[in-house]
């Protein structure tokens, strides 16, 4: 979808030059939602009419409808006529505001990342008005993690991409796969490996190098390819070998440096050797056609790619004891949707025909509570209404149970932003924390947790895959708290945040927490996310058992009244 993409670029460019323009957030939000909606569009925008998008006003689709006519957009050449090339970028650093960011700009005529860093290395940053030591060092932190995020990319952005290589690639042989840590669906990707299998090598890599998202050719090959796709200047590189070692290749190519590691010490032991050919005894080559059969021959158990880490999982399959963790299938309903109530594009009817039509047996609608204004979070007499509708459209829609559920706020004290007399109206209630990020927030999420109608915590770590360290809290002891107080800790599986984490989870899991994966969808076209949670569950050992939403609705009912 290169248009989407470079059209949803060009909206966030001038979402970043109005912010930094000190423009009113709403504006600034209008074209950070439309850039989110083309991202997660199914179709191509070329093809369709932008003014029928749901969260595409008239004005944006103007835009959009300029920009496929003329390949350029008016208010953004104006936007961006008098800022210097590089200091937008600035906006992606953690901890600089758009306020801070002119600040820079003006006294120290700060025009890029190279400017800000000497800045901050040569004092002159900590010595601007309102700013001291404290500040110029968390800037500095957001120049840490904003270089070291820079190149990689969320796996949500490069998983569409490369399955669409795929697909066309499908037409020519089965034998065909993402590779690395796409495969291990790690949070976020670098370059990207796909690996296929087949006699017709010239025509798969030519099908590849002329796929329609291709930019550049860097190179081809009798084996290999390596091209740059016009999404995000992506590299995707993709390697053709004989069908007799797909297996031995695809484990090879597959598996952390670590894992595989283990694997050549654990075939050396048998006095064997594994490599991406197969496994070999002397020069006999004993297994290698499929996954399967290598991992077997070294007397194991196929391993879920996922896993492939070298935490555990190699010891684990030895000894028959690997779990059989979630999958996709096993997810029953989504808790975690917001309708046009508040943030959202769809109204709720829409979205509760696109989770039937998912499988779904519920679906939880929850919408941002009235703290948050920006999000147009509902006052009393809005859910109410809310809630009326949803009770209506249970009597319209059958075959699928409709949820009234809330992201309700954790305020500054600890409280939540609803009264209980309201709170124990809902099926559902989430706390999140969405502002003070900084103040106290181990003591507020501990504070809600104890509140007996909250039933999971929304996004525990706060982080941003985007550049956001996320809020400052003991997140550990929140978690062994939440396990102790049977509050479920939420798997978030929008692209930009997969909060909590493979990590967090493991060590979430080892208190005995259980858990939710909640799309935090604001589309239905977000609903597919469902799979990048599922991904990050299985990155953490979980199993059905371990999370809630696998669950029919009756029995989390049911404990939902026992807790209370």
């Amino acid at each position: 979808m290169g248009k989407n993409s470079e059209i949803a670029d060009i909206f966030d460019k001038i979402a970043d030059a109005l912010e930094f323009s000190g423009e009113i957030i709403f504006k600034i939000n209008a074209y950070r939602k439309a850039a989110r909606v083309l991202r997660e569009l199914s179709e191509d925008i070329s093809k369709i009419n932008p003014a029928g998008i749901d969260g595409i006003g008239r004005g944006m689709a103007e835009k959009i409808q300029e920009y496929l006519t003329t390949g350029k957009i008016k208010k953004y050449d104006e936007l961006i006529s008098d800022i210097p090339e590089g200091l937008l970028e600035l906006l992606n650093v953690p901890n600089l505001g758009p306020k801070t960011l002119y600040l820079v700009y003006k006294q120290l005529g700060i025009k890029n990342l190279s400017d800000l860093e000497n800045a901050v290395n040569d004092g002159s940053l900590a010595e601007l008005p309102g700013m001291g030591d404290k500040k110029a060092t968390n800037i500095k932190k957001g120049i840490d993690l904003y270089k070291a995020g820079k190149s990689r990319i969320p796996i949500g952005l490069a998983l569409p991409i490369v399955t669409e290589i795929i697909s066309a690639l499908k037409t020519i042989t089965n034998k065909i796969s993402p590779a690395g840590s796409l495969r291990r669906m790690k949070e976020t990707v670098g370059d990207i490996d796909i690996l296929a299998a087949d006699e017709d090598r010239d025509r798969i890599l030519e099908t590849f190098v002329t796929h329609q998202s291709v930019k550049n050719i860097l190179l081809k090959g009798n084996t290999k390819a390596s091209v740059i796709v016009d999404f995000h200047n992506l590299q995707v590189d993709l390697r053709v070998v004989d069908k007799n070692c797909w297996g031995a290749a695809l484990v090879y190519f597959t598996g952390s440096k670590a894992h595989n590691v283990k694997m050549r010490g654990l075939a050396k032991s048998k006095s064997l050797k594994i490599n991406e050919y197969g496994i070999f005894r002397g020069e006999e080559r004993i297994a290698g056609k499929t996954e399967e059969d290598v991992y077997r021959t070294l007397g194991m158990e196929w391993i879920p790619p996922e896993l492939r880490e070298d935490r555990g999982e190699i010891e684990a399959s030895l000894t028959g004891k690997l779990p059989r963790i979630i999958e996709l299938v096993d997810i029953k309903g989504d808790l975690h949707i917001h309708s046009n109530y508040s943030d959202g594009t769809d109204d709720i009817k829409t979205i509760v025909l696109a989770a039937k039509s998912l499988g779904y047996e519920y679906v939880g609608i929850c919408d941002h509570s009235k703290t948050s204004r920006i999000a147009r979070g509902l006052d009393i007499e809005t859910l109410k209404k809310r809630n009326a509708e949803i009770d209506h459209l249970q009597t319209e829609i059958q075959g699928i149970k409709i949820l009234k559920g809330m992201e309700v706020d954790i305020l500054s004290d600890g409280s939540l932003d609803y009264p209980d007399t309201i709170l124990e109206q809902l099926d559902f209630v989430i706390a999140a924390v969405h502002q003070g990020f900084r103040k106290n927030v181990t003591y507020r999420m501990k504070k809600a947790i104890d509140n007996p109608f909250v039933d999971m915590l929304a996004h525990p770590s706060g982080r941003l895959l985007s550049g956001r360290e996320g809020y400052d809290v003991n997140l550990e002891e929140v978690m062994e708290y939440a396990a102790k107080r049977d509050v479920a800790l939420e798997i978030n599986a929008s692209y930009d945040r997969l909060d909590l984490n493979d990590t967090n989870i493991l060590k979430a899991k080892s208190f005995g927490a259980r858990f939710v994966i909640g799309t935090d969808a604001h589309n239905t076209g977000m609903l597919t996310d469902m799979r990048l949670g599922v991904g990050m569950a299985r990155r953490g050992w979980l199993t059905k058992k371990d999370i809630i939403n696998t669950d029919k609705w009756e029995d989390i009912h049911l404990r939902r009244r026992r807790k209370r």
